[in-house]
């Protein structure tokens, strides 16, 4: 008969009550400030197109698309970041306020205070991902976004769209797949960071 020791009871209720806390503490944060964070370039708080642009640079993406990033980034989230103030030139993106700039149309993964909801982003396979539970191919990924839209909301199809396609190209796998876990890691930001390290090693492999 096997035989049950105390210690290892009690540390097997420790880690599963860490576990519990650990996924509170991450439904609380705001994890949407945290996506946009790495834009952030000289964390201040704000984020400029130019900021954007290097972001986008630094994760291996081309000028042209990096530009086109910038632009339509800044442009779309910028006034909404600053609520009460005017549009500025600069198109500056309060990151304290990045919940404020959520669009319609999308996978309701962060709500309305920017933080994450854990079944929203499980719906997204188990409702989308028919070939593999893990991933999305391009069909299914078009059929998720069909799916997310709202009636006449055609700049929520456009912003969602965009990030999603965006995406799509970077993070796809040779089967052309975007894998859960990739999914996963950029609404927590740290895909981006990721990235940077990958793209950062490359070149000095050159």
């Amino acid at each position: 008969m096997a035989t049950s020791f105390p210690s290892a009871q009690l540390s097997n209720k420790n880690s599963q009550e860490g576990k519990v806390k650990e996924t509170a503490k991450a439904h609380d944060e705001n994890v949407l400030q945290k996506h946009v964070a790495f834009f952030d370039r000289n964390h201040d708080g704000i984020i400029y197109p130019w900021e954007t642009y290097q972001g986008f640079r630094a994760i291996g993406c081309g000028i042209l698309l990096s530009a086109f990033s910038a632009i339509f980034i800044n442009l779309g989230l910028s006034r909404k970041t600053r609520p009460g103030k005017a549009l500025s030139i600069w198109l500056p993106i309060e990151v304290k306020n990045i919940q404020k700039a959520k669009h319609g149309s999308d996978s309701g993964v962060y709500d309305s205070e920017g933080r994450f909801v854990p079944s929203k982003f499980e719906e997204i396979f188990t409702k989308h991902a028919r070939k593999h539970p893990n991933a999305l191919t391009s069909d299914e990924l078009m059929g998720m976004l069909k799916a997310n839209r709202v009636p006449k909301d055609h700049k929520g199809w456009l912003a969602s769209y965009t990030e999603w396609k965006i995406l799509y190209v970077l993070c796809k796998d040779e089967d052309g797949l975007l894998h859960k876990d990739i999914v996963r890691a950029v609404y927590d930001g740290s895909l981006f960071e990721r990235m940077e390290k990958e793209h950062s090693e490359k070149k000095k492999s050159k």
